[in-house]
């Protein structure tokens, strides 16, 4: 990707972008969500844990939990990168944690703050059926 700009200040004489500014445009766009794209939530029982890979990337969201009885469990903790926050990408997580505790009849305890939070946004008898308190 080349960037260029006619300059019309006095002191550039070239008419390119320096190439640090031009690797930080192409390191903001890798960055950047596809507004359209679906977030896909992955479900890894083994490791305990959902996560959405963002942009194809190394970065990971991630919501762990950890099975606290035959069929409770505790959701921990959810994590998502600096650079991705804002975008109501941890609630994609959370529905899909709160999802499957209704899908396998389990009962949950709220530890992460933001799947409280979640909760109380959503209230649906089905989720508060399983909440323990």
């Amino acid at each position: 990707m080349r960037l260029s700009t006619q300059s019309t200040q006095p002191w550039r004489t070239d008419t390119q972008l320096p190439q640090t500014a031009v690797v930080m445009a192409q390191a903001a766009q890798m960055n950047v969500l596809e507004l359209n794209a679906p977030l896909r939530v992955e479900h890894d029982k083994k490791r305990r844990q959902f996560s959405i890979r963002l942009n194809g990337s190394h970065d990971r969201a991630v919501l762990l939990y950890e099975y606290v009885g035959k069929k409770t469990v505790d959701l921990q903790h959810t994590e998502v990168p600096e650079a991705y926050r804002g975008r109501e990408i941890a609630k994609h997580l959370a529905k899909a944690a709160m999802d499957f505790v209704v899908e396998e009849d389990l009962k949950a305890h709220l530890t992460c703050w933001y799947i409280q939070k979640y909760v109380k946004e959503n209230p649906h008898p089905h989720y508060l059926e399983h909440v323990l308190h």
